[in-house]
């Protein structure tokens, strides 16, 4: 089973937009200090440019008045009831001095902020002095322009730190999580190691390894005890059965041989939970024709099915005489695999007793190219088996029958030694269907000269 891809596909998509977010976030982040500096420092300084404007102009309408008032003449640019004075400032109170801003912008003039004041008492004529701005707003345009620039390249040279920096992040995150799907695909061995930095992606990484190592040695003392109590019943069910042997024919005996056969059935059973588990295994592989070996493995279960190969259906008695009568010349048509044809026997039994098992008649064995597909028309998978997958000891629901669970965890584990697939769904129109997917001819390379 592709356990470990299967997570590997899932955790990319996240693992990608988690580093383009980071930047993304940096980014964000640098526009918006960028913009808020820069709205701050427009304000401030067209605040300040302003009030020195009229500061200026109360300057120069202090001194024009006084000399207004000496000598009677105009200085300072200084004007009488001008055209363009605001109209807040055309009737002053007396003896105060005013300043507005108007706004007005003609050609590279303005805006302007002017001060004025009377000089004779009520309804006498008004001093005005008028101070020009356009040349320190032209200096602020220009503080603008060189902050956007300046923001600009500050933000072209943060964002592909950023990037870089999320992109080290990301790949120690990578890292644990490969090796805890690498952990939750069985590898009970695969361990992060030590990651550079003390934070909060080390302590992740730290706390995986803890979880694989307290995870492999409870697996490894439930493996030990499960091998330990099936070898010690090896003895005394075999006594068992020689005592039966003993016994006078009859109802009695059938009941008891037939009782201590399930039960060294069972022993059996774990044993080779256990040596699949430990890694004990190795597959004999040899050349066979997949549909032939099928068929045999039909046969030796005793059980009523039906073998498709390749769009032919045969009763299985007869599948197996032309399995037995073939001699190379294209009796058998399926087609021709290189695996262990012991275990792929083991696995087509254990999916056709199920079947009559747990499952209704009829059960139909399909074979078509490499995938072998056994298929029962009783109540189907229970939901938690196609959710967590066959758990040992545990038959799901009621209807499905009684038993074990043992041969569905078997069929798992040796298709797991051959390299190959088994899928567990539910028909459409009913009943359970297990898809065995063998895997294809290994890729031939290029020959290495002896030595």
């Amino acid at each position: 089973m592709s356990g470990v891809g299967t997570v590997r596909e899932r955790l990319r998509p996240a693992r990608l937009s988690l580093r383009w977010k980071i930047a993304a976030l940096a980014a964000a982040t640098a526009c918006l200090v960028v913009a808020a500096v820069g709205v701050l420092v427009h304000v401030w300084t067209a605040r300040d440019i302003r009030s020195r404007a009229e500061a200026q102009a109360l300057n120069r309408l202090y001194s024009a008045m006084d000399t207004y008032r000496r000598t009677g003449t105009l200085t300072d640019g200084a004007g009488l009831d001008p055209a363009e004075l605001p109209a807040a400032l055309r009737q002053p109170a007396d003896g105060d001095r005013h300043a507005a801003y108007d706004g007005y912008v003609a050609g590279n003039l303005g805006p302007s902020v002017w001060a004025a004041q009377r000089v004779d008492g009520p309804g006498s004529r008004v001093l005005a002095v008028q101070v020009n701005m356009s040349t320190e707003l032209h200096e602020l345009h220009r503080l603008d322009v060189v902050m956007a620039v300046a923001s600009l390249v500050a933000l072209a040279a943060a964002t592909p730190l950023a990037v870089y920096g999320a992109g080290l992040l990301g790949r120690r995150l990578r890292l644990v999580s490969e090796t805890a799907a690498r952990i939750s695909a069985g590898d009970l061995d695969a361990r992060t190691g030590p990651t550079a930095g003390r934070d909060e992606v080390a302590d992740i990484a730290a706390t995986v390894d803890l979880m694989a190592d307290s995870l492999g040695r409870r697996l490894r003392i439930e493996r030990r005890f499960t091998a330990d109590v099936a070898h010690e019943l090896r003895t005394p069910v075999g006594g068992l059965l020689a005592a039966v042997d003993l016994l006078p024919a009859g109802e009695t005996e059938d009941l008891l041989r037939a009782r201590v056969r399930d039960l060294r059935g069972l022993v059996e059973d774990l044993l080779e939970i256990s040596r699949l588990d430990a890694g004990a295994e190795r597959p004999v592989r040899a050349r066979v024709p997949l549909g032939a070996v099928v068929a045999e493995a039909v046969a030796r279960t005793g059980l009523d099915a039906e073998v498709a190969e390749v769009g032919q259906v045969t009763e299985v008695a007869e599948v197996t005489a032309a399995a037995e009568a073939a001699d190379g010349s294209g009796a058998v048509t399926a087609e021709t695999v290189e695996t262990d044809p012991r275990r792929l026997e083991r696995i087509v039994g254990n999916l056709v007793v199920n079947a009559h098992r747990h499952g209704a008649a009829p059960v139909q064995v399909t074979v078509e190219g490499r995938t072998v597909v056994v298929r029962d028309h009783g109540p189907g998978f229970p939901r938690e088996l196609l959710a967590d997958g066959p758990r040992r000891f545990h038959t799901g629901a009621s209807a499905r029958g009684s038993g074990h669970g043992l041969g569905l965890t078997i069929a798992l584990g040796q298709a797991r030694l051959l390299g190959a697939e088994l899928l567990l769904a539910n028909a459409p129109d009913g009943g359970a269907v297990a898809t065995l997917r063998l895997p294809g001819p290994a890729p031939v390379g290029p020959e290495r000269p002896q030595r």
